[in-house]
């Protein structure tokens, strides 16, 4: 339960062990904790042994539960209202209400989510293992109509802890389970969906979880995807922050190219041994673990503004995350003779430079595709066929929704050229799929 906030509050000068947490226990056994102000009121005082103190605390305490994060000499209120946790509290009370708030309404809103977060119910009796519920669980289960939604009732007074697990590792076995789900969850600890113990949803008893809308409930997941209208993920949706960590999931599957053949020494010495010193080489096949990705930005046009931001923050999340070579290059409307390595594009690269990178890179175009017919030149149509020639994997992403596309003179003409599908998470998907069909061994 809280494994790691002994190191959390460590990490912030304060003295915290496993006596802190074996002291947390008793409190919830004895009744003494059922609300998030409890919680907050037994730590303050097990954790600072000084009253100096209570300011590193409270930064520790909002930023572990509510992932509000207060600079330093900066006042509680105002970490609070810049916070997510404030925003999407204040999102569901105002409701349609967008109008410019002045200083003391926003201090009234913030009194009253520290009153509503503090008295939010915990009523937490035990702490079961998310470990062993994952065990036990098929992220492949299929959701059949026999199957009964799972009251909530029996998940009050328990909650999971999937603190051990990774977020990558949760979001990836989210994506299992969403592909067999079929309709709307409540309780249990399966399904994508609301109260219960499972380790993605929303308002439920799950610690370290990851949180799929904007409502919360105990303060527990460590991550939030998607908002309200994605439930539980709609892969179909236009890439947006909201689901660009699915998309980014997707991504991960691109098959790597198989570079050259390796002694294997290991198995050339025994198989020699075994044929009385008769030593012939045994080649095995190495594969490169870096993906080197190649994105070729449509940046020029109004229509396109709305997706460079998130397109950009997607792919540079890749190269982070999944030690993927990236260089980017935009153009405007279609290539000519070339592209700009900078986003102003004040930095031209003739297109000969461009096609003497490997061959192995795997290529994303970005952009809607959509122009007049006079731009897309013969000269133009010629520059793409040679990048098409050049690059083995190459896929076009386009924003434009998809049902439009035969209605506009260009895109066809495109679509003859590359494989296109949509800027959504599943459009994502069905491109590395398609980058994977033209994998081939060296």
């Amino acid at each position: 339960m809280f494994d790691s906030l002994p190191d959390h509050f460590r990490s912030h000068g304060l003295s915290a062990d496993i006596k802190t947490l074996l002291l947390v226990r008793k409190s919830f056994k004895r009744g003494l904790i059922t609300t998030l102000g409890d919680l907050y009121l037994v730590l303050k005082g097990i954790v600072p042994t000084d009253p100096s103190q209570y300011g590193p605390f409270a930064v520790a305490f909002y930023d572990y539960f509510l992932d509000i994060e207060i600079k330093k000499g900066e006042k509680l209120e105002h970490a609070v209202a810049r916070s997510a946790s404030f925003k999407d509290w204040k999102s569901k009370k105002l409701g349609d209400d967008d109008r410019e708030l002045d200083f003391n309404e926003i201090t009234t809103l913030v009194d009253q989510f520290l009153d509503e977060v503090h008295l939010t119910s915990y009523d937490i009796q035990e702490i079961l293992s998310g470990e062993a519920i994952l065990k036990t669980d098929d992220p492949d289960r299929k959701d059949t109509a026999e199957q009964d939604d799972v009251s909530s009732d029996e998940d009050v007074t328990k909650a999971a802890d999937y603190s051990k697990y990774s977020l990558q590792e949760l979001k990836e076995r989210m994506e299992r389970v969403l592909e067999q789900q079929r309709r709307k969850h409540k309780g249990g600890d399966h399904w994508v969906g609301e109260e219960g113990r499972s380790p993605y949803g929303q308002r439920g008893a799950a610690i370290g979880g990851v949180r799929v809308g904007q409502q919360g409930g105990g303060k527990m997941a460590r991550a939030v995807i998607g908002d309200r209208r994605f439930y539980p993920v709609d892969k179909k949706a236009k890439l947006s922050d909201d689901n660009i960590d699915v998309a980014l999931t997707l991504l991960k599957g691109i098959e790597e190219e198989s570079i050259e053949m390796r002694l294997d020494i290991p198995n050339t010495i025994k198989e020699g041994v075994k044929m009385g010193g008769l030593f012939l080489p045994i080649e095995r096949e190495h594969k490169e673990k870096k993906t080197e990705v190649v994105l070729l930005i449509d940046n020029g046009g109004y229509s396109m503004t709305p997706y460079i931001e998130v397109v950009t923050r997607l792919f540079s999340k890749m190269k982070r995350r999944f030690t993927h070579d990236l260089q980017t290059y935009y153009f405007h409307n279609t290539i000519y003779g070339g592209a700009w390595s900078d986003e102003r594009r004040t930095k031209y690269l003739k297109l000969d430079k461009i096609l003497k990178l490997a061959k192995k890179k795997c290529v994303f175009v970005i952009g809607d595709a959509d122009m007049g017919p006079y731009e897309l030149s013969d000269s133009s149509m010629k520059d793409w066929q040679e990048l098409k020639e050049h690059f083995r994997k190459m896929v076009w992403l386009n924003p434009t929704i998809e049902r439009l596309w035969p209605m506009s003179d260009t895109i066809p003409i495109f679509r003859q050229i590359f494989p296109m599908f949509p800027l959504t998470p599943e459009g994502v998907e069905k491109a590395v799929q398609e980058m994977n069909k033209k994998f081939v061994k060296s």
